[in-house]
């Protein structure tokens, strides 16, 4: 067996009381800049878990948080666990429409929101019947109401503090949901997916083995801890292989050498797209290789996925650093293929495929396999108990279509050669990937069709020049619309998270329809950029990315 697996089934609870029984003063996270030892974040986070019970969460109820990276949204993680209860960190960028989805989607009756960003979950309470409890992080009032006919009431983040530092009493399993995690819907809403405890440990020992983490090492990441990818590499996997974490508030391409000094990093998580625009920087002195007296000197990986291989080669030789992003997965399930530690990459490949904790194939539109080396869609199922997600929270139909014939269907194209090394080869469905966040092609429609001037939509991905996707919008405008580009993309910046809206828009007379009616999206990919696309950067169009 790889030295990952462990017969041992745990909870969040169990690495945590680990870490305090083994080194509970030594540094464990550094949060923007704020030092904490394992034994701080137990006793802050015993004080927010008896807070949020005095608000009536327990055992199986979801709490909701709209925090970028910092104290709050750690503390607020770990007692979110400490009650049995349910963590649904959202996305800081969501606002409007998409927002209000996913609150009321998870039926949260506490939110904890950042203060700069709560009027956005604010100018929604009136229509959220399930919100009860607003807790501002930061240094508002606490007491009233904060909307004309909701019941919600206002907390300040402070007086969560002042509660009683001893751990509350609740048992909690390892197969009981930890966290829900919203993905790009395709065909419809973005759904939560369902994560247990034993899954959240399943995937951190993954990563460690991958990466090869020991002890000794300290992890900085910028990614923000409302996605998956942070929470199993900064907070669950701090606490599987010791040693420490660092957290930034956001990304800077001028900040990264100057962080990760300042931070002692020897590993960074990055996004691949992050990666690329690291390495294509100019000169810092900070670097490491630089051959400034101030060069950094303890980088010795870097991670993100996917790195192109001129990249990985830039890395290895203008700063002397490893990189690692042979791997694959969903949220719904990880890691489907890796790179053990040992085993030789291969060009293009995502590692190979994790025999260990699951059985995958690939399949063709008729659900029968495919022979070696042929493409088709890339499915799974577990070869133990939770290591991957439960289902979609409140969704049992569509947990049911994507567990068509007892295979989970990944939605994503790939290929695996006669050694079991696994290519991905592109996305089966509508959904695209931008600068890490997944983007559902039917929520942005939607928003579109709201604007008086639209007739019909199509948003698709279009190649980026950095990886991963950009976002095109392909609109049909009603008779004698006066609409401009610039003017929708600028009506799209109040209504969508900055990361969604769409750098193309092109008018068209009709769009492309398949036989049954439907738009043909791979057409329109397909296309791409064209001399009739508006091009938001070319047009020095800018807004707060926020």
């Amino acid at each position: 067996m790889a030295e990952w697996v462990d017969a041992e089934q745990s909870t969040l609870l169990d690495l945590l009381d680990r870490r305090l029984a083994g080194d509970p003063d030594g540094p464990f996270l550094d949060l923007c800049g704020t030092p904490y030892t394992a034994a701080e974040i137990d006793a802050e986070s015993n004080r927010v878990a008896n807070a949020l019970r005095e608000l009536g969460v327990g055992h199986g109820a979801t709490v909701a948080t709209m925090l970028e990276n910092g104290p709050a949204a750690v503390l607020s993680w770990f007692a979110i666990h400490k009650l049995g209860a349910i963590s649904v960190p959202v996305n800081t960028a969501l606002k409007g429409p998409m927002l209000r989805h996913q609150l009321a989607d998870a039926d949260a009756a506490v939110v904890i929101v950042q203060d700069d960003l709560a009027e956005r979950p604010r100018a929604l309470l009136d229509t959220l019947d399930s919100v009860r409890h607003l807790v501002v992080a930061g240094d508002g009032p606490g007491g009233e109401p904060v909307a004309p006919g909701s019941r919600a009431k206002v907390s300040a983040w402070t007086d969560l503090l002042d509660a009683d530092a001893t751990r509350p009493q609740v048992t909690v399993r390892p197969a009981d949901l930890g966290t829900i995690v919203y993905t790009g819907g395709t065909t419809g809403p973005s759904k939560g997916c369902a994560l247990s405890h034993n899954y959240h440990l399943s995937i951190a020992r993954q990563i460690i083995a991958s990466w090869g983490r020991r002890p000794e090492d300290v992890v900085w990441s910028p990614l923000p801890l409302f996605h998956f990818n942070a929470i199993s590499c900064m907070l669950t996997g701090t606490l599987v292989s010791g040693g420490r974490a660092a957290l930034a508030r956001r990304f800077s391409v001028s900040g990264f050498w100057p962080e990760v000094n300042r931070t002692g990093a020897t590993i960074a998580s990055l996004l691949g797209s992050l990666a690329v625009l690291v390495a294509r920087a100019g000169d810092h002195p900070e670097a490491k290789g630089s051959g400034a007296p101030e060069a950094n000197t303890t980088l010795r990986l870097l991670t993100g996925a996917p790195i192109p291989p001129e990249i990985d080669q830039l890395y290895r030789d203008r700063f002397g650093v490893t990189t690692f992003s042979n791997a694959y997965g969903a949220t719904e399930a990880s890691l489907i293929s890796w790179l053990p530690p040992g085993r030789p990459g291969r060009p293009a490949s995502a590692g190979i495929v994790n025999t260990e904790a699951f059985s995958v194939k690939i399949f063709d539109d008729g659900d029968r396999e495919v022979p070696v080396g042929e493409v088709g869609e890339i499915v799974c199922r577990p070869r133990m108990p939770h290591v991957m997600f439960e289902g979609y929270w409140r969704r049992p139909e569509a947990t049911v279509e994507a567990w068509r014939n007892l295979w989970f269907h990944t939605g994503d194209i790939g290929r695996v050669d006669e050694d079991g090394y696994l290519f991905f080869v592109d996305r089966k469905a509508d959904y695209m990937r931008r600068r890490g966040e997944n983007i559902s092609s039917w929520e942005l429609e939607k928003v579109f069709h709201e604007h008086p001037d639209v007739k019909d939509v199509c948003v698709h991905a279009v190649p980026s020049d950095v990886a991963e996707d950009d976002v095109k919008a392909t609109l049909v405008l009603r008779d004698g619309a006066s609409v401009t580009e610039e003017a929708l993309c600028r009506w799209a910046v109040d209504r969508l998270p900055y990361y969604a809206v769409p750098r193309y828009f092109e008018f068209r007379e009709e769009l492309p329809m398949s036989q049954t009616g439907r738009t043909t999206k791979n057409i329109l990919r397909d296309e791409g950029v064209g001399p009739s696309t508006w091009d938001r950067e070319a047009a020095g169009v800018t807004f707060e990315r926020r």
